[in-house]
């Protein structure tokens, strides 16, 4: 494989986990907290004592960013030495 064809690999590799980081991102944030509140709410069990969709608009969807970014590092740096561009 060329130079070109595995930076190009790579960079597309890139942007895939990028988007599917924020797409969960955006579901949990402003979906969960927001555009499904409502119905999330009606569900019969609680977290802290709150309902499900108070706790992603409070701290759950926080919390998901968090575990994301922790993903996205380990993601990063097996994609590194998968593509042989990683700090050796």
């Amino acid at each position: 494989m060329t130079l070109d064809r595995t930076a190009a690999a790579y960079w597309k590799a890139n942007i895939r986990i990028i988007l599917i980081c924020l797409v969960i991102w955006a579901i949990s944030s402003f979906g969960f907290a927001i555009l499904l509140r409502p119905a999330l709410a009606a569900l019969p069990f609680t977290i802290g004592g709150v309902d499900l969709g108070f706790w992603f608009a409070q701290q759950g969807s926080i919390l998901v960013f968090i575990g994301l970014i922790f993903y996205y590092t380990w993601y990063m740096n097996r994609l590194d030495r998968e593509f042989d561009v990683d700090e050796k």
